[in-house]
């Protein structure tokens, strides 16, 4: 008998949202309409009532956040080199040049410890990543902001429906960014959302989202910004709201899934296991770190052979060729580096079941467990 592969992730949809999707297609208003603006409704309530502005990507809403915080050429905003790409190729894009903290080696985050040190009169702001869902510590983080008068662009992609220090990420703080990325524990499709603090004015973002265009009432416009094509269509925007409401849903179901998994690895295979936070983590992935005697490749090559995918997030971007160009090398941030090479993401979605997270364990004891 053929066994399901079983991916990294894969999202839930339902009938409901599916339904909705089609409604909208029928209704011939496609692009960004009423269900956009509903979903940034929804997202507002959910962000405590912040204003909220839906976007086609998360990495939309970065740019559009550097902007906003006018970090632009001489800058030099500090993120983690432990993120997706996207977190730096934006400051490129606005025209700054990316600064890097290594991360702390037990929460993979950029190391608070670090950060006082490397801000510089040109550091305008700091992106901290919540990587796999596991929040950055919000209480020391603004502490430190404030103390050098920085702001906080929060690449939140990853953890929307986990929370810190008992405030949910997204209900405080500066700027906060969410991704919608079919792999995110919300999706819609593609898509993201920013955020905005109080002296963030929201026309001016939508204005920065959609080509700059201001319009009047006798149809006239004009152009006063130089905008991008970030809008976030209905047919996206149906399926963020049916998602949305399923999140506390989705996020429960990842914490249980997640203590199976801290439960049937077997200790002596030797695989560092993330921080065992239920209570703040969303759990948006799942990542053990390979011992050092362990190819990669080869591992993910077996868990592939027994219909196991197996996800990589991240290498430490700052060894990609284009930021080697910028100066970057090796050795530049070890602890980073490290865990750059040895993790994997393990499957972890709200569909699995526990008998899946039995058979991933076995297979890890099959494969890691070999003399």
């Amino acid at each position: 008998m053929n066994i399901p592969f079983l991916p990294f992730t894969r999202p839930s949809i339902d009938e409901e949202t599916i339904a909705a999707v089609g409604e909208v297609l029928r209704s011939g208003w496609l692009t960004s309409g009423p269900k956009m603006q509903a979903f940034e409704a929804a997202l507002s309530e959910y962000c405590g009532g912040r204003p909220v502005r839906a976007f086609n990507s998360g990495t939309a809403t970065l740019e559009v956040a550097l902007r906003l915080a006018n970090v632009g050429q001489g800058d030099t905003p500090i993120t983690t080199p432990l993120t997706w790409v996207a977190t730096a190729n934006v400051m490129l894009e606005v025209g700054a040049t990316p600064a890097f903290v290594d991360v702390d080696p037990a929460t993979r985050n950029i190391d608070l410890a670090k950060l006082d040190a490397a801000i510089k009169p040109s550091t305008k702001a700091i992106l901290p990543v919540d990587l796999a869902g596991l929040p950055v510590d919000r209480q020391r983080l603004y502490e430190i902001a404030k103390r050098h008068g920085v702001r906080v662009i929060e690449d939140a992609a990853q953890s929307l429906g986990a929370s810190s220090c008992g405030q949910r990420i997204g209900a405080i703080g500066d700027f906060v960014s969410f991704s919608f990325h079919a792999n995110k524990n919300i999706t819609t499709s593609e898509g993201g959302a920013l955020a905005l603090p109080p002296d963030a004015d929201p026309a001016l973002c939508e204005r920065l989202r959609l080509q700059g265009v201001r319009r009047f009432p006798d149809g006239e416009m004009d152009v006063d910004v130089l905008g991008g094509k970030f809008n976030l269509t209905d047919i996206a925007a149906a399926i963020g709201l049916g998602q949305l409401k399923r999140l506390s849903e989705f996020t429960a179901r990842r914490r249980h899934l997640a203590r199976l998994y801290f439960e049937r690895i077997d200790p002596k295979l030797g695989l560092e296991l993330p921080p065992a936070d239920f209570e703040n983590s969303n759990w948006h992935m799942f990542q053990p770190l390979l011992p050092k005697n362990v190819n990669r490749g080869a591992f993910i090559a077996a868990m592939k052979e027994r219909g196991i995918g197996v996800g990589v997030h991240y290498p430490a971007l700052h060894l990609f060729s284009l930021y080697r160009q910028l100066g970057f090398k090796a050795g530049d941030f070890p602890v980073a580096e490290d865990i750059g090479r040895r993790i994997v993401t393990l499957p972890l979605f709200p569909a699995m079941s526990d008998t899946d997270v039995d058979r991933v364990c076995s297979a890890l004891s099959a494969i890691l467990g070999k003399p």
